[in-house]
């Protein structure tokens, strides 16, 4: 198969368990929550989402023909000098959109092949390929959950149709809330600072590229 991409770059992953790590981002074209036009977003499973994930004209974006195309160019983001004097492990981080749209086996080999360790971030509504080495589930309105276990699990708070205890039966090492970005921000971190307080499984996630202004 062939892979859109919207961008692709290297920066420092901003949240969640793995929040300071550096890593290629590497986002895919497309989502099955919403379509990424502003006239169908009231209508969307997931209104609220704030990433434009629609075609391949970001920075760092493209189509590729071939998992070893994607995984080749991929490779070239991570900073190789830097890389081996540190001995780190590349790191990436394949978000969207919906990446498992176009995440697949063929893929994991070619970047596994290139010694990538291979972090996915998906609205859980897709199953997960073997071979991906960290699963972040964020939750998405009353998506149907089809991927209910994972590295860890964030959930963006507040959402109606999905509030924290919907989830507490489920099979994850890290549970985090983060609050919904926006006009209500604020009042959002408050409550989910509260909840938190109340609810010690849960911790608090911010997302630290913004507040960092990186990408």
């Amino acid at each position: 198969m062939s892979y859109s991409v919207k961008e692709c770059f290297y920066t420092l992953q901003g949240e969640g368990a793995r929040a300071g790590r550096a890593a290629v981002f590497c986002r895919f074209s497309g989502c099955n929550l919403w379509t990424g036009r502003e006239q169908d977003r009231a209508a969307a499973i997931c209104n609220f989402c704030d990433t434009d994930f629609r075609g391949t004209d970001g920075d760092g974006g493209g189509r590729f023909d071939t998992p070893e195309a994607l995984a080749s160019y991929v490779q070239g983001f991570w900073q190789p000098d830097r890389a081996i004097a540190s001995g780190a492990r590349p790191y990436l981080v394949c978000t969207g959109g919906e990446p498992l749209l176009q995440l697949d086996r063929a893929l994991i080999r070619a970047l596994h092949a290139r010694a990538f360790e291979i972090a996915l971030e998906t609205n859980g509504t897709l199953p997960v390929p073997d071979g991906v080495d960290w699963i972040c589930v964020s939750p998405k309105a009353d998506a149907q959950l089809v991927q209910t276990s994972g590295h860890e699990l964030k959930l963006v708070f507040p959402q109606p149709l999905a509030m924290p205890e919907r989830f507490e039966t489920l099979s994850f090492r890290h549970w985090f809330l983060q609050p919904m970005d926006g006009p209500m921000l604020a009042a959002n971190t408050a409550a989910a600072v509260d909840y938190c307080m109340a609810h010690p499984r849960w911790r608090l996630s911010l997302q630290l590229h913004k507040i960092l202004e990186i990408r």
